[in-house]
């Protein structure tokens, strides 16, 4: 059993950064692949990265690559997502979610776990 805790959303200006962290409960967080996900409004559920459980291993989606960088540290039991050069279609609810396996994979129906989800809004 893994929780998630997102935090680290807010308003932020076009071309601003923020970053985000999901600090998971449970002693084996390192075992489980882990991803971001977001939601505007109106919209389904989109990957935004994902992390394998060693993070060797990062996958993006299209609309975030060269802006997005995921991270974690199973030390802290804390995934990251750093993201810079916001748009203002980057407004969404972001989710992180963590899965039993090695590597992520894109689609969210793969992942067992779900934070609650934590805000980020362009202010511009």
């Amino acid at each position: 059993q893994v929780q998630l805790v997102e935090s680290g959303g807010g308003l932020v200006q076009a071309g601003g950064s923020l970053r985000l962290s999901c600090a998971a409960s449970g002693r084996t967080f390192s075992t489980y692949a882990m991803g971001w996900f977001r939601q505007a409004p109106g919209k389904e559920r989109e990957f935004v990265a994902g992390i394998s459980w060693t993070g060797s291993i990062t996958r993006y989606a299209d609309s975030v690559k060269g802006r997005f960088t995921i991270s974690r540290d199973n030390a802290k039991n804390t995934e990251y997502l750093q993201m810079t050069s916001l748009k203002p279609e980057d407004t969404a609810v972001y989710y992180c979610a963590a899965r039993p396996f090695t590597g992520p994979t894109t689609t969210s129906r793969d992942y067992e776990y779900w934070g609650q989800g934590t805000q980020v809004t362009d202010s511009s």
